[in-house]
């Protein structure tokens, strides 16, 4: 990928790949949501909302982008971590990441933050990601899939994404 853009909401994505939103429904839960491309707080924005429930063992709502339009995988070790501009419910949200290593729905490697009610700059270094349910270190030359995800906490979900880069 040779832009640090991932989308910054001018046009399609640079990579080619599509948002979307995925709930546990997935696995048998029953949260629900919606994704739209909406005006957030006098910025254009890819809004998530719905709710989470922890029903069924389920727990999550997110937004999600594949890199490249074909789902291959494309080579971000030329960069130190994500941008991101949020606002939101005042909620922690967690980003997501995946790889050509990650074979499991329940594997990723993740990050923390938090969404204000009002539009936030937030940087998360790659050294922050830490693995979950898997062995393999992060390997960003492999890098497919970004999602953006409220999980393991039941009750209403309200998060816009306003720009997402590489930096």
């Amino acid at each position: 990928m040779t832009a640090a853009i991932i989308d910054d909401l001018n046009g399609d994505p640079p990579g080619g790949g599509r948002w979307t939103c995925v709930a546990d429904t997935v696995m048998g839960g029953v949260s629900g949501g919606q994704l739209r491309t909406e005006i957030v707080a006098g910025r254009r924005a890819r809004r998530l909302t719905g709710t989470v429930s922890l029903a069924n063992n389920g727990g999550f709502l997110q937004m999600a982008i594949d890199l490249a339009a074909d789902g291959s995988s494309v080579d971000a070790s030329a960069f130190s971590g994500l941008a991101l501009a949020v606002c939101g419910d005042g909620q922690e949200y967690g980003l997501h990441l995946r790889t050509d290593d990650v074979r499991r729905p329940w594997q990723s490697y993740r990050a923390r933050f938090r969404a204000p009610g009002a539009w936030t700059a937030i940087t998360l270094p790659f050294d922050r990601f830490t693995p979950h349910r898997l062995e393999a270190a992060l390997d960003l030359s492999r890098l497919r899939r970004i999602g953006l995800v409220a999980i393991g906490r039941p009750g209403p979900v309200d998060l816009a994404l306003g720009d997402l880069r590489f930096y």
